[in-house]
């Protein structure tokens, strides 16, 4: 069976929780990192060096990095719908799934820090208005992007991508922080509540 290792308030974590319930797929889920059980010990660092979550571990074949293991997860179920075969369709559902852990994670890093977690290392006003910023700026390509296909990210379909950002748009929904009235960004948010995997893994919380 599959197995899952992560704790479960982790956002990278939520997103292949997320994916397994979408393809309906049977896992076991074990708790690693912060106060659980720790990723800096010999035997996680040989199915990470990272020492980070997730990791699955699908019989033999063991994988880390959370987006990689959504495509993963998606291509074996065969669900052409979340992931397309063709390689444009799937070119453009990718594009948007690296954009979110490349560009998007990194401008919401620092204000999430410090707005959210509270953590004192994050406390500068001038790091933090820039988090905010352009945190606010790219969530604006979102509501660009959503006015122009409908309902979805890439048109009126949920796709993998939709898993992806839809994590990152619970945080910005989530976070105390002043933010612009984003009308498609809303509206396709409480479109996702509708879907209950997001209901169990993604609006959650904001951590």
């Amino acid at each position: 069976m599959l197995k899952i290792l992560g704790k479960s308030i982790s956002i990278n974590v939520r997103k292949v929780l997320w994916t397994c319930h979408e393809l309906g797929l049977d896992y076991t889920h074990e708790e690693y990192g912060g106060d659980f059980t720790s990723t800096q010990t010999p035997e996680f660092k040989a199915l990470n060096p990272n020492s980070l979550v997730p990791v699955i571990i699908d019989g033999d074949f063991v994988l880390w990095e959370s987006n990689a293991i959504c495509r993963y997860l998606v291509a074996k179920a065969g669900r052409q719908d979340l992931l397309p075969e063709d390689p444009q369709s799937r070119a453009k559902v990718e594009q948007w799934m690296d954009w979110q852990l490349g560009d998007l994670n990194n401008a919401w890093r620092y204000a999430f820090m410090s707005l959210a977690r509270h953590s004192p290392q994050h406390t500068d006003p001038d790091l933090l208005a820039n988090s905010i910023s352009e945190w606010n700026r790219l969530m604006e390509i979102v509501e660009q992007q959503l006015q122009e296909k409908g309902d979805y990210i890439l048109g009126d379909s949920f796709t993998l991508a939709d898993v992806v950002i839809g994590m990152s748009v619970n945080r910005w929904v989530m976070t105390p922080m002043t933010r612009p009235t984003l009308s498609a960004v809303f509206s396709y948010y409480e479109r996702l509540n509708q879907r209950e995997g997001f209901k169990l893994f993604g609006r959650n919380g904001n951590v």
